[in-house]
């Protein structure tokens, strides 16, 4: 089994159902299995793709993004989704990275391609524009030669890592079919369910979660053109009669905020890349009464890993049990497994667990450890089996649900003419969750404006990742050995 047979099991029984709901247009699972198909054969013949060859997709949310995924899948290829607010810099080094020649990508991303080339000249694009105009696209692939195990790589996806660099998370067809299956049973889905896709495509939490599990379960996904303003999004969700909905913290606290064009449809709700407040939640479910579930999952593992039950039985402020066929554990430094209320790493260990990371065996050693996945996050396991976050991976910030590490934003600060040194810590805020605020010491005699530095940030960082302020210091604070103290950065006042 592999997704792209799975997704024709999905396909002979829903042939002419809608699938894909995008403003006013509607496509088939017919249609989308005849788009991945002109994709596959295009790449084949026009790209020479073959079997493991890891492909690039660089796009917006858009409707060919499934048929894209679909397509390099059917080909035999790796699906290696990009951040599409990465600069070309940043993609640049995953294109390196993974070895990647062919790049999927839309008119208007594909304006980067000279800046791309230069350090990677092998590089060719496919546009996306060219799926329904592609030349002499007739017939199949040859047979067989395509044809994925389960256990062959399926999606490269890069995650930024401590190390200041991304680092690509193999998973394999079985990695992602188990998470999918998983998933389908603690949220009860079934074939009417309609999700509705207002997230990042390209993150793991929807790749599995908003795309695979609608498509091979038979449902249907309403993907959302613009999250502004929210009450759009509540009559898009009552229009196309939604009834599951993954978001963010912030998206749901917005919701709370905005005013209600009419009952919705939702079924279900789930919360997922960063910790929900229990405000957020009582709010919302007052507001609403419709359940509102936290979850708990990262991209090494496909990525969900816990759920809280859809029963009576959910704890706000816990990111809830297990999901079915996963097994989590905590665990201190030497492996030994701790007992209720002990607090120590949260480790997780099933099928959904990745192969390792693109080319690195020394960082996939450190974080595999005899079958269990050491998340790096800190956390305890209450009497009822139920899991609890009690503090991030060391200085991970979220900024919109999104990973964001203080590292590469300090290597970026230190490339910066002038900077001495520089440090970057998270700073609450009530939009984004976090944002990043720099500090900053410069080189004797220089003088820099705030506005030059963030400009310089900006050109090489998504905007994202771009501090919120740069401040000035004469020097930063460090110990003893010589080790900046971000505890005390943390303990400055900053001004919005």
């Amino acid at each position: 089994m592999n997704i792209t047979s799975a997704f024709a099991a999905a396909l002979e029984a829903n042939a002419d159902k809608t699938a894909l709901f995008w403003g006013d247009r509607e496509f088939s699972y017919r249609e989308l299995r005849e788009q991945a198909r002109l994709v596959a054969l295009h790449l084949h013949r026009q790209f020479n793709v073959r079997k493991g060859d890891r492909v690039g997709v660089w796009l917006k949310n858009c409707p060919e993004f499934i048929p894209v995924l679909l397509g390099v899948l059917e080909a035999g290829a790796v699906f290696v989704p990009i951040n599409n607010f990465f600069k070309s810099d940043e993609v640049g080094f995953i294109l390196a990275d993974a070895g990647i020649d062919v790049l999927v990508t839309d008119a208007d991303l594909s304006t980067h391609f000279k800046a791309l080339a230069v350090n990677r000249p092998c590089l060719r694009l496919f546009r996306i524009e060219e799926i329904q105009t592609g030349p002499g696209l007739e017939g199949n692939l040859v047979t067989g030669e395509a044809a994925a195990e389960e256990s062959d790589l399926a999606v490269l996806i890069y995650t930024s890592g401590t190390t200041g660099r991304p680092k690509g998370a193999m998973l394999s067809h079985g990695n992602l079919l188990h998470n999918v299956e998983s998933c389908r049973i603690i949220l009860r889905v079934v074939n009417f369910d309609r999700f509705v896709v207002l997230l990042p495509m390209f993150h793991s939490y929807m790749l599995t979660v908003g795309i695979l599990l609608p498509m091979l379960v038979g449902g249907s996904i309403v993907l959302v053109k613009s999250v502004h303003p929210v009450r759009n999004v509540l009559q898009e969700i009552i229009q196309r009669e939604a009834t599951v909905l993954p978001a963010i913290p912030q998206f749901y606290r917005s919701m709370v905020g905005a005013s209600l064009p009419g009952p919705l449809p939702l079924r279900l709700c789930v919360s997922g890349a960063a910790p929900l407040p229990v405000t957020i939640l009582e709010e919302f479910e007052a507001k609403f009464h419709i359940p509102l579930i936290e979850g708990y999952g990262l991209s090494e593992a496909s990525p969900v890993v816990t759920k809280n039950p859809l029963d009576g039985t959910r704890r706000p402020g816990s990111i809830g049990l297990p999901i079915p066929n996963i097994e989590v554990s905590i665990q201190d430094e030497a492996g030994t497994l701790l007992g209720p209320e002990e607090i120590g790493e949260v480790c997780v260990r099933g099928g959904n667990v990745m192969l390792g990371y693109w080319n690195q065996p020394a960082e996939t050693a450190k974080v595999l450890r005899r079958g269990w996945l050491l998340t790096g996050d800190i956390g305890r396991r209450d009497r009822d089996g139920f899991y609890y976050i009690t503090d991030r991976k060391k200085d991970m910030l979220l900024v919109n649900g999104i990973n964001v590490y203080p590292r590469e934003i300090e290597e970026v600060l230190y490339q910066c003419p002038g900077v001495k040194e520089a440090a970057v810590i998270g700073k609450p805020d009530p939009r984004r969750g976090e944002q990043a605020v720099a500090f900053v010491a410069l080189n004797d005699g220089v003088t820099l404006e705030e506005k030059a530095v963030l400009h310089f940030v900006r050109h090489r960082l998504a905007d994202y990742k771009v501090p919120r302020r740069i401040l000035f210091l004469p020097a930063l604070p460090r110990n003893a050995t010589g080790k900046i103290l971000k505890t005390a950065l943390r303990s400055i006042e900053v001004d919005a």
